[in-house]
């Protein structure tokens, strides 16, 4: 077992046996998912507009390296700087050449897993600069010193009580337990930081190709800020975000709200197509988009795995998963947890690093069956398993699997293994006591139900006659 592994069964352990933890995210989680039923229901077909969403990534997929040169001679046509960074190295360094390029020192930035995924944050500080995180959880957990917990929701972990504790600490407010003082409390010192900021920093959710625009979708309003206050704007992207036309986002734009944050529609959806203009009153003097690669092309070309780049980081597959409800976001020490990152970050990174993450999954598909884009999220992770197995199966385990397969496809073996059964229940106490360790059995905590020779399908035969 690697270090990653075991830190992860020990942290999952850990926060498994802390219910005021695990209370926290499941009162969270049920509500977003009252809410998100009530705005699916408000589809007039749900499934066809997964297919329809579907298929629109899958062809910014097919057509990606045309749809990025139509994109980017749109953007630079309106004066916008585009660069391509094949890794998240060659990102943070154009990042950085900008801001010596212009004096910068501080740098206001909204939201944007992309930079969690370089490390951008790290980088900035290492060579002197002041990274401030402006979306409201995301500067929490940077008063924090810690990671984001969801890729939605990256403070969902906290209480007011602790968020109250924190501001009273770093920030010397008043202690409050009032949501809205919280959130003015934060809107109060980050005001400043927008004025004063050299540079502004925005991820995004979207590219368009058809219009040479980039599309980014919030709902407090600090992201435009970010954009227009400053006079140098940086977007990065990842250029599995683009899409073919203007049109796709009456579609993916609602979609991502509903089963991203239960919205009908995000309260800001902003489309940058380059600096500010002459004949405009706010916006940047300069712009620059940087396309981020780090893997992605790579996985553009594997048959199997090609899929996940449909993703549209709506978080949708985290909130119903029930490991992540029960071993929270940090146990994962990924960039993106749940089902997307135990896929995502063994293929975009390394796979003996994090193998451990596609095990960490029931395989009860309630990922597959939310994902807006119809990911086939399970799937994907067996494949996962399939590679990091580094042993070959022992010579009974073939065979029990030989034998189970014979007992499930054919319905004579299937009968008479069911009247069986309760032979072999009998030969239950010598592998509770000497194959596997009695602590880690499943009788250790509970009792199986005695099997009979003859079942209820036989019982409803007799007796109806």
């Amino acid at each position: 077992m690697n270090n990653n592994a075991q830190k992860f069964q020990e942290d999952a352990a850990r926060i498994c046996a802390d219910s005021t933890h695990r209370q926290i995210i499941g009162t969270a989680l049920d509500k977003y998912a009252q809410g998100r039923d009530k705005k699916i229901a408000e589809f007039q077909n749900w499934e066809q507009a997964r297919e329809s969403a579907a298929q629109i990534k899958q062809e910014g997929l097919d057509d990606m390296e045309a749809l990025l040169r139509t994109l980017t001679k749109k953007l630079t046509k309106r004066g916008t700087h585009v660069y391509r960074a094949p890794t998240g190295a060659d990102a943070c360094r154009i990042v950085l050449n900008i801001l010596k390029q212009n004096g910068a020192k501080t740098m206001v930035k909204s939201k944007s897993m992309t930079s969690e995924e370089i490390h951008l944050n790290e980088a900035l500080e290492k060579e002197g600069y002041r990274p401030i995180e402006s979306d409201l959880g995301e500067f929490i957990v940077q008063l924090r010193q810690e990671p984001p917990y969801h890729i939605v929701f990256p403070a969902m972990h906290l209480t007011r009580y602790q968020i109250s504790d924190l501001f009273q600490d770093k920030l010397g407010s008043e202690p409050t337990e009032n949501p809205e003082e919280l959130t003015m409390i934060a809107r109060k010192n980050l005001r400043r930081e927008y004025v004063q900021a050299d540079v502004g920093f925005t991820g995004a959710n979207f590219a368009v190709a058809e219009t040479g625009m980039i599309s980014v979708t919030e709902n407090e309003g600090n992201s435009r800020l970010s954009a227009s206050l400053p006079k140098i704007m940086i977007t990065l992207i990842g250029i599995e975000k683009v899409v073919p036309r203007m049109q796709d986002l009456s579609l993916l734009l609602p979609m991502l709200a509903t089963v991203g944050a239960a919205q009908s529609i995000s309260c800001y959806n902003t489309l940058y197509s380059g600096p500010r203009q002459p004949d405009e009153c706010d916006g940047p003097e300069e712009y620059h988009v940087i396309l981020l690669d780090n893997g992605r092309s790579r996985l553009a070309k594997d048959s199997t795995f090609r899929e996940i780049l449909r993703c549209i980081r709506c978080g949708s597959c985290i909130n119903v998963c029930p490991i992540y409800r029960n071993v929270g976001g940090h146990a994962y020490n990924a960039t993106y947890p749940g089902p997307i990152g135990s896929v995502l970050m063994p293929r975009l990174f390394d796979l003996q690093t994090y193998k451990h993450l596609s095990f960490a999954c029931s395989l009860c598909g309630a990922c597959r069956d939310m994902c807006p884009v119809k990911i086939n999220l399970p799937h994907l992770l067996l494949k996962n398993r399939e590679a990091a197995s580094t042993t070959q199966p022992k010579f009974f385990e073939k065979l029990a699997f030989k034998a189970m397969s014979l007992l499930f496809n054919k319905p004579f073996f299937w009968k008479w293994g069911k009247r069986m059964g309760w032979i072999g229940q009998k030969f239950h106490p010598l592998i509770e006591g000497s194959v596997i360790d009695p602590a880690q059995c499943w009788t250790a905590t509970r009792k199986a139900p005695k099997l009979k020779w003859k079942s209820f399908k036989d019982l409803w035969k007799k007796h109806s006659k």
